[in-house]
């Protein structure tokens, strides 16, 4: 009887990619429709528990299916932690998605996608293996201190929720963009993107790691997702594009395509276009001259000092935003009546005056909350306010209703600032250890969202948390603080960029703070209709340099708030199979 020829590994080609599994390795190669070299990706990647890191042990043989619509790529690996790990490819004509799944009962910590621990090929020797890419330069859309869009294939890099202006952590701006990288090949861009289920975005970060030529991609659980059966990961999504923001648009595409995330409500109150004034940079002016800090200044008497200084220049902003620190606690966000004797009185003259009123509040800040409330670390020490207690969520939901009721203070909607101090160490407690990550991220949104709306249908919620899975509970994206150390007329207009392409029904609001200094201020001011609504958060003086406001910068504002705002526009191909 002549020998069996070994079965060959499959491959598949369509007009967009070839992937072709390797005979020899677990890996396979991912090229273009022209046949260049995108990266050689390791397949058996770790899935690691909170008991202890895990290492591929076996490695079976791909199995190849065709699907009708697409065709799944299969491979059966034997694990050192679970009783069974399956890693797969489903491709389309077009885009192609990387999934893993396993089998097991355990806590996962963290998985290493394209990249993992194995001993199940003794050629190749047992340790960390990772993926080799061809990539000429890495694409990061979450905006930065120091602004760093790009990176060399060499370069780690992060995208995540949190972010404090210390080192290795700015990137508060938007917490957080969407979880997608992009990658720059011979052929064009490819973004690398989650793909989690709705209920399982329970990461905080996603992360490049490169060393030595390799890369992996990294995602950190925490120990929050308890496995008891079978379970599967978020899946890592490729699309195509002609540049970086196209694939960043394509994966927005892809996920509302598989009905992953929510498209936002399309109905938008006229009143939220109209110039926004916001009194934080006014208050940092008065403290510069009167001490005590910027958010002591946030009172009423100033309030009304402000805007009759606006009006006294022939201005009438469409909204006002109460800045931080007009209530007496952050959690419980009840009005300090030492600073404001009548906010239900003020927030009535401006209505009268046709002005909305937005409340500025400070996410997650336990300031005022009981620490049975809130989510608390090893020591019991309070760290933030937790949306999954039933307690607070009531609480929160009343605070709600009396801020935007005609019976309380009958504002028109909310400032929400801070999101970037969302819990995430491991080991901290909240009632609902499931809900983390972007789920509590959410969940926190959610709240205050929907109580807003059945408060106020009209109510309009401003964040800069410009996610697709979040799309549906915001309405308005704010761009947040300028950076005052990068050009504006660069680092806004991709902030912009993001935020339009990750949620594209919200109405982006553009930010006006803080300054260099006011020529720097009046460049922005020039740009901000191309990006948005005008945002104005100055009366008389710029309170970084004490540069006082002339005529000529009057008339720059009322030239620019009789522009229409650029409007967001609905990403194409929503409905398009994937």
């Amino acid at each position: 009887m002549p020998p069996v020829a070994p079965e060959e590994p499959p491959s598949l080609t369509t007009s967009r990619y070839r992937l072709e599994c390797a005979a020899d390795r677990p890996y396979v190669s991912l090229s273009g429709a022209a046949g260049e070299p995108i990266a050689e990706l390791f397949v058996p990647c770790s899935v690691h528990a909170v008991d202890g890191r895990e290492d591929t042990v076996t490695v079976g043989r791909w199995r190849r299916r065709d699907l009708g619509d697409h065709v799944l790529l299969e491979l059966e690996l034997g694990s050192s932690r679970w009783q069974r790990k399956v890693c797969r490819f489903r491709c389309w004509e077009e885009r192609l998605a990387f999934e893993v799944e396993i089998e097991g009962e355990g806590r996962i910590s963290a998985v290493d996608y394209f990249g993992g621990y194995s001993s199940a090929r003794l050629r190749w020797g047992s340790g960390f293996f990772w993926s080799r890419a061809h990539f000429a330069k890495g694409f990061n859309p979450e905006p930065t201190v120091e602004e760093s869009y790009y990176f060399t294939p060499t370069e780690s890099s992060l995208i995540d929720t949190s972010g404090v202006p210390i080192a290795g952590r700015g990137g508060w701006f938007f917490t957080p963009p969407p979880f997608c990288y992009a990658f720059e090949t011979e052929g064009g861009w490819l973004a690398m993107g989650l793909e989690a289920a709705p209920g399982e975005n329970r990461f905080n970060e996603f992360g490049y790691r490169a060393n030595r030529g390799g890369f992996c991609l990294s995602l950190p659980f925490e120990g929050t997702v308890a496995v008891a059966g079978s379970y599967r990961l978020p899946a890592i999504g490729f699309d195509f594009a002609v540049d970086e923001y196209a694939a960043l648009e394509r994966h927005v595409v892809s996920l509302r395509a598989q009905r992953l995330v929510k498209a936002g409500a399309c109905e938008r109150a006229e009143w939220w276009s109209q110039p926004i004034f916001c009194g934080w940079g006014a208050q940092g002016y008065v403290a510069s001259k009167t001490g005590g800090g910027a958010p002591a200044q946030a009172r009423q008497e100033n309030y009304e000092l402000f805007l009759s200084q606006l009006e006294a220049r022939g201005l009438q902003p469409g909204t006002v935003v109460l800045d931080d620190k007009w209530q007496l606690t952050y959690g419980e966000n009840a009005v300090d009546e030492e600073k404001w004797p009548d906010l239900a009185g003020f927030i009535a003259d401006q209505h009268r005056s046709g002005r909305k009123v937005l409340l500025w509040l400070k996410a997650w800040d336990p300031e005022g909350i009981p620490a049975e409330e809130c989510v608390t670390n090893a020591a019991g020490e309070k760290v933030a306010v937790d949306p999954t207690n039933p307690a607070f969520e009531e609480r929160f939901r009343e605070s709600i209703a009396r801020m935007l009721s005609p019976e309380g203070y009958d504002a028109d909607g909310f400032k929400l600032d801070f999101t970037a101090r969302i819990p995430c160490s491991p080991g901290l407690r909240l009632a609902d250890e499931r809900v983390w990550g972007l789920e509590l991220m959410r969940r926190y949104l959610e709240i205050l969202h929907h109580e807003a709306k059945a408060t106020k249908s009209d109510a309009l919620l401003m964040t800069h948390t410009p996610h697709p899975y979040l799309a549906d509970v915001v309405d308005m994206i704010r761009l947040n603080d300028i950076n005052v150390g990068a050009d504006v007329a660069t680092s806004m207009p991709h902030r912009a960029c993001i935020a339009r392409l990750a949620c594209p029904e919200a109405i982006i609001d553009t930010d006006n703070w803080p300054v260099r200094d006011k020529s720097a201020w009046r460049r922005y001011l020039e740009i901000q209709p191309e990006l948005g609504v005008s945002s104005l958060y100055f009366t008389s003086h710029i309170d970084s340099t004490g540069e006082a406001l002339d005529e000529d910068d009057f008339e720059l504002i009322r030239r620019t708030w009789k522009q229409a705002p650029a409007r967001s526009e609905t990403v194409v191909g929503v409905g398009e199979q994937v």
